[in-house]
C-alpha cells in the first residue's frame, strides 16, 4: 500500500536549465491545490546533506515563471556518491517530515535519486531538466528549445558577418554527447554542414562540399560544430579544413554558456509546467521511481534504469535532412 503523501521536497540538480523554475512553479501550486506543504531544497543533492531547506508556497513562486536558472540554486555533490553522504541526507528528509521528493535534472540527478530510493524507501520523481535533450523517456527535455533559440538567434546574426565579408564561420554549440542542439540549430540556421557527436563526419567530404560551394560561387558559409564532435572543437575543426583548402576566410565562434541562459521560450515553460504538474499526481497516486516525459503529446513515464542507461539519438532522417538541405 502506498504511503501517505504530506510533505513534498523539489530540488534542482546538475547543469541548470530554462524552465526549472516553471516546473518548481508548477509543483508548488499543484501541491498547494492538493493541500500539501513543499519544501525547496537548495544545491541540488548537496543541500540536503547540508540541510539547506526551505518552506515554498503559492506566493513564493508568483513571480519566477519568466525567469531563467533556478531560484533553488544547483550543483554536483561528489558526497552524495558516497553511503554517508547519503545517509545525511535522510535525515535531512526525516527531519523535515519529507515524505517524497521531485528531482530536475539529468542522468547524474536520476542515478542519485534511483540510488537513494533503493536505499531508503521514499518515493522519487525525475523531470528531465537539461539543454542538451538526451534523456531517453521523453520527446524533448526542459530547457532544450531555449538554448536552441539562443544559438539560432547568434547564428543569425553571424550569417549577417559571413555574408559581408564572404566568410566561412565554424561554430561551437554545447554537446558533449548529444549532438541534438548542434542539429536543431543546423537546420533552423541553414547551416552549410553540422559535426555531431554521434556521427563520424568526415573533413575530406567537408572540404568537397566547401568547394563545390565555391564553383557555385556561395562564397561564405556556416559550419556548426557539437563541443564533443568526434573530429575536436571548432577550433580544431577549422584548422583541419585550413590545411587543405584555402578557398575561404574562416572564423570561430564559440557560443557558450550563453545558451543555458536567458528567459525560458514559450514551448519550454509549457513543458516544464506540464512537467511540474503531472509529477504531484504520479506522487499521489502512488508512482515512484519514475522519469516524466512527454512523447507525442501525451505523458510518459519511465523507469529510472532506462532513463539512464537507454540511449536517445538524433533521428537518421533528421540528419540526413539536414544534409539534403545544406546542398
Amino acid at each position: 500500500m502506498s504511503k501517505t503523501i504530506k510533505r513534498i521536497g523539489v530540488f534542482t540538480s546538475g547543469g541548470d536549465a530554462p524552465g526549472m523554475n516553471a516546473a518548481i512553479r508548477a509543483v508548488v501550486r499543484t501541491a498547494s491545490f492538493h493541500d500539501l506543504h513543499v519544501y525547496g531544497i537548495k544545491c541540488g543533492y548537496q543541500g540536503m546533506i547540508e540541510g539547506d531547506v526551505i518552506p515554498l508556497n503559492r506566493s513564493s513562486v508568483g513571480q519566477i515563471f519568466q525567469r531563467g536558472g533556478t531560484m533553488l540554486k544547483t550543483a554536483r555533490s561528489e558526497e552524495f556518491k558516497t553511503k554517508d553522504g547519503r545517509k545525511k541526507a535522510y535525515e535531512t528528509l526525516i527531519a523535515h517530515d519529507i515524505d517524497a521528493c521531485i528531482a530536475i535534472g539529468g542522468n547524474g540527478t536520476f542515478t542519485g535519486a534511483k540510488v537513494f530510493q533503493e536505499e531508503y524507501d521514499i518515493p522519487f520523481i525525475g523531470l528531465p531538466g537539461t539543454i542538451d535533450n538526451d534523456i531517453y523517456g521523453t520527446d524533448f527535455t526542459i530547457g532544450f528549445d531555449t538554448a536552441v533559440n539562443t544559438a539560432v538567434d547568434a547564428l543569425d546574426k553571424i550569417r549577417d558577418t559571413a555574408d559581408s565579408h564572404d566568410r566561412l564561420f565554424f561554430v561551437e554549440v554545447m554537446g558533449r554527447h548529444s549532438g541534438y542542439i548542434a542539429l536543431y540549430t543546423g537546420l533552423c540556421a541553414g547551416a552549410g554542414s553540422i559535426f555531431l557527436p554521434e556521427e563520424d563526419n568526415d573533413i575530406d567530404h567537408l572540404i568537397d562540399q566547401l568547394k563545390k560551394s565555391t564553383r557555385r560561387k556561395k562564397l561564405f558559409n556556416l559550419i556548426v560544430v557539437a563541443e564533443g564532435n568526434q573530429n575536436g572543437g571548432a577550433h580544431e575543426i577549422a584548422r583541419k579544413v585550413n590545411e587543405k583548402f584555402s578557398g575561404y576566410e574562416t572564423k570561430v565562434t564559440v557560443i557558450g554558456h550563453q545558451q543555458r541562459g536567458g528567459s525560458p521560450s514559450a514551448a519550454d515553460r509549457l513543458l516544464a509546467s506540464r512537467l511540474g504538474y503531472e509529477s504531484v499526481n504520479a506522487l499521489l497516486d502512488g508512482k515512484k521511481g519514475l522519469a516524466l516525459g512527454i512523447i507525442n503529446d501525451k505523458v510518459a513515464y519511465t523507469t529510472f534504469e532506462d532513463a539512464i542507461t537507454k540511449d536517445k539519438k538524433p533521428g537518421k532522417d533528421m540528419i540526413r535532412m539536414a544534409e539534403i538541405l545544406a546542398l
